[in-house]
């Protein structure tokens, strides 16, 4: 069996800070949608269990299928933009509104619309706003250093020092220096851990046209436009190119699948997606898929856990998890500026893309990496050059 075969323990340690990220960056932002739409506890923990077998199933089928690593996530913007679109609505239409925002993923996905208009983003642009999404990221290593030096300090020599004599492990080693550390500082705060097992609850989609205007369409666009370009530019930078219809399309089939049970959007991820990626995950690219079907299991196991998956995350500091998130990420962050800037005649396109997109800037609801990148392709237009 291949898997057997090209696993590793480096990257099982991938697939598992991926999900340590993903669900310890934004899992309040879908229980606070979850709460806004409506839902009672056990609902919030079984729209966790849909979320988590949705990104389970997705990176284990799609990368085992494929042999690259396709990872995917929930929309973090789709889930804040609920917050204030729910409100008021009853949650069956709430679950309209995610069943045909699924719809729509699928038809753009298997129709290859979707695919069509990102061939056509050229590498230095896709590089320039993957590069500017994982910026802050990669600054919060040392931005930590100022509310409290010891830990990042202590986690960031541990790295350096491994990646000379060990470099595959050293993520992993930086770690358990980092674990030992808050733990040994009494920042580890165990008793908060709270072990339950979610049970999936089934809520029948009504539809309005309240909730299609309303609700339905900004999700499925900013689902696409912040989440889904960002993702495909991920891969796109570390040499993957799977198939991106039937990808999209399948991402959708099984978001459509689980909506009724509270998964609200599902997509590629980007940052996440770089952690498993990278050369940090593997040194062959081509066993680099095991990550992702790692952090597909450990989704779905995070999933089963429901609820008490937020408070495992809030029992670690804070700072922990942005350190290791950072330092995952540096090798990624640096290829991606190179292929951004090495071109000098599609450098400042690329560039103006980095800034853009690593500003924050956010209109109508859509995030900095769409916007990056329309700012990016305008300066590539207007260039002197000969179109590439």
């Amino acid at each position: 069996m291949s898997f057997i075969k090209d696993v590793s323990v480096s990257t099982v340690f991938a697939g598992a800070v991926t999900v340590m990220v993903g669900f310890s960056s934004s899992a309040a932002v879908v229980f606070h949608a979850a709460q806004v739409s409506g839902a009672d506890a056990a609902q919030m923990a079984s729209w966790i269990w849909a979320l988590g077998l949705g990104m389970g199933i997705t990176c284990l089928g799609l990368s085992w299928h494929y042999k690259q690593p396709v990872v995917t996530a929930w929309s973090t913007p789709g889930a804040a933009m609920l917050i204030t679109a729910a409100s008021g609505m009853p949650m069956a239409e709430v679950i309209g509104a995610f069943v045909v925002s699924a719809l729509l993923v699928i038809a753009v996905g298997f129709s290859g619309v979707f695919e069509r208009f990102m061939h056509r983003i050229p590498l230095p642009l896709a590089s320039g706003m993957l590069a500017g999404v994982l910026l802050r990221l990669g600054l919060d290593v040392f931005v930590t250093m100022s509310q409290q030096w010891a830990l990042p300090l202590l986690m960031t020599l541990v790295y350096l020092l491994a990646r000379r004599w060990q470099a595959r492990y050293a993520v992993v080693l930086s770690l358990f220096a980092g674990t030992a550390l808050a733990a040994w500082q009494g920042s580890v705060d165990w008793q908060s851990i709270d072990w339950q097992w979610a049970q999936p609850m089934w809520v029948t989609p009504q539809f309005s046209l309240a909730a299609l205007i309303g609700m339905a369409l900004p999700l499925f666009i900013i689902t696409m436009a912040a989440q889904n370009i960002p993702g495909v530019a991920a891969m796109k930078a570390h040499g993957y190119a799977p198939p991106l219809s039937p990808v999209m399309g399948w991402i959708g089939v099984v978001n459509l699948l689980l909506a009724p049970f509270g998964a609200f959007a599902l997509n590629l991820a980007a940052i996440t997606a770089a952690i498993c990626s990278s050369e940090e995950a593997h040194p062959d690219k081509s066993k680099r898929y095991t990550a992702a079907m790692s952090a597909g299991v450990f989704y779905m196991l995070m999933g089963l856990a429901g609820a008490s998956v937020v408070s495992l995350f809030a029992a670690l500091p804070k700072a922990l998890v942005m350190v290791i998130a950072g330092l995952a990420l540096f090798g990624t962050i640096a290829n991606a500026l190179v292929s951004a800037l090495a071109d000098t005649s599609t450098r400042e396109p690329a560039f103006i893309t980095f800034l853009v997109t690593a500003s924050g800037l956010s209109l109508w609801g859509i995030g900095p990496a769409f916007w990056g990148l329309v700012a990016g392709g305008v300066a590539w237009g207007l260039s002197p050059r000969p179109k590439v």
